[in-house]
């Protein structure tokens, strides 16, 4: 058995990305919503996905951006960030053991829970607005 190491280099991100988007690719319950949303792009968005861990994990600051806007109208819950979490937590455990590794996962779980949340208020915000605006 081969021993763990941490996430060090943008080759691990490649390895953690790679892999964690193709167990999401092939997932029956968030799969349909990540290849709806991205279609033929997914050569970007994993491109893009390297830059952000990169700059997240290894501070080398390649991305640059905002992440949740694409994220904000997605037809998600709770649920469904939970599911992801399994993935990553998974990927994660399976691939690398270390301080980052750990980071990574912390990191993960605190941005499921601001997507999730702010994916709520605007939500009830729209559908509040909605219920102001047809009276």
């Amino acid at each position: 058995m081969t021993t763990k190491t941490d996430i060090t280099t943008l080759d691990d991100i490649k390895l953690l990305v790679d892999s964690f988007y193709s167990t999401v690719q092939k997932d029956a319950f968030i799969g349909p919503i990540f290849n709806g949303k991205i279609g033929n792009r997914w050569p970007e968005h994993l491109e893009k996905m390297y830059r952000f861990w990169q700059t997240i994990l290894l501070e080398v600051h390649s991305y640059s951006g905002s992440p949740f806007p694409p994220h904000k109208h997605l037809p998600v819950d709770k649920e469904h960030f939970d599911r992801w979490m399994e993935i990553f937590v998974a990927t994660v455990d399976t691939l690398f053991e270390g301080p980052i590794a750990d980071e990574a996962k912390m990191r993960a779980k605190n941005m499921a829970e601001m997507f999730n949340y702010k994916i709520n208020y605007f939500r009830d915000a729209s559908q509040n607005g909605d219920l102001l605006n047809s009276k």
